[in-house]
């Protein structure tokens, strides 16, 4: 006899009896149904850390709609970045390293604002042709939101930002001192190595 073990409203999978006290069943993973699945942790892809005068900073725009930081935190902390199809932002994506620190950035009309840090924790790598992907994992949530207009006012003299002259581009390369700088205007993040100071980790 086989056992029926329901995963949910509509996923059953079956499975062989148990024959012995040591046998092990694995359970499928569930269906992600974002844009962006859930990976598997390994400690190959973890993203470990980069000295710090070679680590590279980011900045990643995503709807919040589509993919929010909630979306981001409940996957485990972590996703693949897909769906990126601007061939300059795909460059960027080629140019990230194990460990580079990634602001998370809710764009569109009603939120533009940086939320959270998020690490690569797999460099690029393609599944179908012209795609472009790399697996981030969150490292911690801004102490407060960083918003776009909060950004251009606290950061005069940093005009060739390329969040400001390329509004559209989804993947944005981030100086260490614009880094800091965002970092100083929302207190930090959780997980910087601070409690409540302006740490940039």
């Amino acid at each position: 006899m086989r056992r029926a073990i329901n995963l949910g409203a509509n996923i059953t999978t079956i499975f062989p009896p148990v024959t012995s006290p040591t046998s092990t069943s694995l359970l499928p993973l569930p269906l992600n149904r974002h844009k962006r699945n859930a990976v598997i942790r390994s400690e190959k892809t973890m993203a470990n850390p980069v000295a710090g005068d070679k680590r590279q900073y980011w900045l990643l725009k995503t709807e919040p709609a589509e993919w929010s930081w909630a979306d981001q935190a409940a996957n485990d902390g972590r996703s693949k970045w897909d769906g990126v199809k601007n061939k300059q932002a795909q460059k960027h994506l080629k140019s990230m390293k194990l460990g580079d620190r990634c602001f998370f950035y809710h764009s569109g009309a009603k939120a533009r604002r940086v939320v959270g840090v998020v690490a690569v924790a797999r460099e690029w790598y393609s599944s179908v042709e012209d795609e472009v992907v790399v697996d981030v994992e969150a490292v911690g949530e801004m102490r407060e939101p960083v918003d776009l207009k909060e950004m251009k006012k606290g950061m005069e003299g940093m005009k060739n930002f390329a969040l400001f002259r390329q509004p559209r581009l989804s993947v944005v390369p981030v100086a260490k001192e614009i880094w800091d700088k965002i970092c100083e205007l929302g207190g930090g993040f959780e997980g910087d190595g601070t409690e409540g100071g302006h740490g940039s980790d």
